[in-house]
């Protein structure tokens, strides 16, 4: 019984010794397995980060200058050319055909008033020396070498010299009549296109506001949309009209003024020829 008892001991430590070595074999193979895993993944990584490519340097994009494209704006001729397009050529027209009739009659009188002036002080002065020396008929060749309304009224009043001084005088108003009508020549034109140009651009003004209501009856709505185009072919209607109308009032107040200083200067010269003559006939005399 002895040996049997010692005999199931040893086997059983035996058995024991071998299980706890087995374990024991079993952890440290576990244990190697893990280091084994952990030492490859290191390698893993570490060939990972040895074989991977460093990130090629990114060369910066080309600055690429953005050129602002500026529209050139039209010149004053072209919006010109545009609003009358857009005012209708009908009334447009007619307001520009004023324009270029009155300017052309305002040209022709400056240039006529301009030719007109005399300067009287030398021609009083020679006619004064002709009359002194050769007589009567030596100052008329003076007077008919001299251009000018003036020196013609001094034609007229030494053709009546031999009449009186009285004949002179009412010669003179007459003649000074007649000329100071041809220097008022062609303002009644200038003056209705001042009035015309302004009339046609408002009855422009009124058509345009009647085509503007008869696009809202046609939309049976108002919105600026519908109105606009009738509004603003009014507006350009009149605001032409009323631009020649300023242009040819400054015309025109440039003419009448003009007209004005050589009727002064003809009355006052006038008043200074009777008297010369008055002087000739007591010295003739």
């Amino acid at each position: 019984m002895k040996r049997i008892f010692a005999f199931l001991m040893l086997l059983g430590f035996l058995t024991l010794g071998n299980s706890w070595t087995a374990a024991a074999q079993e952890e440290m193979t576990t244990e190697d397995a893990t280091e084994a895993v952990d030492s490859s993944a290191v390698a893993e990584e570490d060939s990972t980060a040895v074989e991977e490519p460093a990130p090629a340097e990114v060369a910066p994009a080309p600055v690429v200058e953005e050129v602002e494209m500026v529209e050139e704006e039209p010149g004053f001729h072209q919006q010109v050319k545009t609003k009358f397009i857009e005012g209708g050529w009908e009334f447009m027209g007619a307001v520009l055909l004023c324009l270029i009739l009155g300017l052309s009659i305002a040209i022709e009188r400056i240039i006529t008033l301009n030719l007109a002036t005399t300067n009287t002080d030398k021609l009083l002065a020679n006619l004064e020396k002709a009359l002194t020396e050769e007589g009567v008929e030596a100052a008329k060749e003076v007077t008919k070498n001299t251009k000018g309304p003036i020196a013609s009224i001094f034609t007229q009043g030494l053709m009546r010299l031999d009449e009186g001084i009285e004949m002179v005088e009412k010669s003179i108003i007459s003649y000074g009549s007649v000329e100071m009508g041809r220097l008022e020549k062609g303002l009644v034109w200038v003056s209705l296109f001042i009035s015309l140009a302004p009339m046609l651009g408002f009855m422009g003004t009124v058509i345009g506001m009647i085509g503007a209501f008869d696009a809202i009856q046609a939309a049976g709505d108002i919105s600026p949309t519908v109105v606009a185009g009738g509004i603003k072919v009014a507006l350009l209607t009149t605001v032409a009209g009323l631009i020649v109308g300023v242009i040819l009032q400054v015309f025109y107040n440039y003419l009448v003024s003009k007209i004005d200083s050589l009727v002064n200067t003809m009355e006052d010269s006038s008043i200074s020829f009777v008297d010369l003559l008055v002087h000739y006939n007591q010295t003739k005399k």
